[in-house]
């Protein structure tokens, strides 16, 4: 084996040299960062040198670049917020249940503001009426939507045309809604339904060369019997 020599002191660097050859790595650190990494990555060029050597060109382009980047990431976020708009939906979801409270609440405001119909109570009546030949009759019941009436008519004479119908209130010009009609008829019976407010009954006419008499009698709901003409 071979015996390592172990160097004198006289070969070992003395702390001045250490400290001469800190400094100058030191000086020539920061004459690299202020003549190249400045320039470079910066474009900031205090000497110089980095514009002689294209460094500055280089770090202007660099700043530019991370400039866009940070516009294009501050585009795309307002972007998307835009798109999706959270905060908007959940308005809009607020505002929809708002205005079907709203709604619900105007609804049972208005029903309960509105007074429930009053079926009239059953009434019965009758009347007679004297048709010449070619006279014609008609005979109304003031009934609201939903009441019903039972009614027998009979005539003595001879048989009459009939036309059974009912006029709304403020009824539209042409309007007819009709429940039956007939030829020489001398009689008939059953239930009238309204179909709806207003006015129902039966129109006659004599086509005889005799006079007829007819006869109506009817059991319901009804708040009025009145002979039009």
């Amino acid at each position: 084996m071979y015996n390592t020599e172990i160097p004198k002191n006289i070969q070992l660097p003395s702390s001045k040299k250490l400290i001469k050859s800190t400094v100058i790595a030191a000086i020539s650190a920061v004459v690299v960062l202020v003549t190249c990494v400045m320039p470079a990555e910066y474009g900031i060029d205090p000497t110089g040198i980095g514009k002689a050597i294209g460094l500055v060109e280089m770090g202007e382009i660099k700043q530019s670049l991370a400039k866009e980047a940070e516009q294009g990431l501050g585009e795309n976020t307002g972007g998307f917020a835009e798109e999706f708009d959270i905060s908007g939906q959940d308005t809009s979801v607020s505002e929809a249940t708002q205005a079907l409270g709203q709604t619900e609440a105007n609804t049972k405001v208005s029903n309960e503001s509105e007074p429930a119909k009053m079926i009239p109570a059953v009434t019965k009546e009758s009347i007679s009426i004297d048709l010449k030949a070619g006279q014609a009759t008609e005979v109304k019941l003031a009934m609201p939507k939903g009441a019903s009436v039972n009614f027998d008519w009979k005539t003595s004479g001879g048989g009459l045309n009939f036309d059974t119908h009912g006029d709304p209130v403020n009824a539209p010009k042409d309007f007819y809604h009709g429940y039956g009609k007939g030829r020489n008829e001398t009689q008939q019976s059953g239930t009238l339904t309204a179909a709806f407010d207003g006015k129902h009954g039966w129109f006659w006419r004599n086509r005889n060369k005799e006079s007829v008499t007819v006869t109506l009698t009817v059991e319901g709901q009804f708040s009025e019997i009145k002979r039009i003409f």
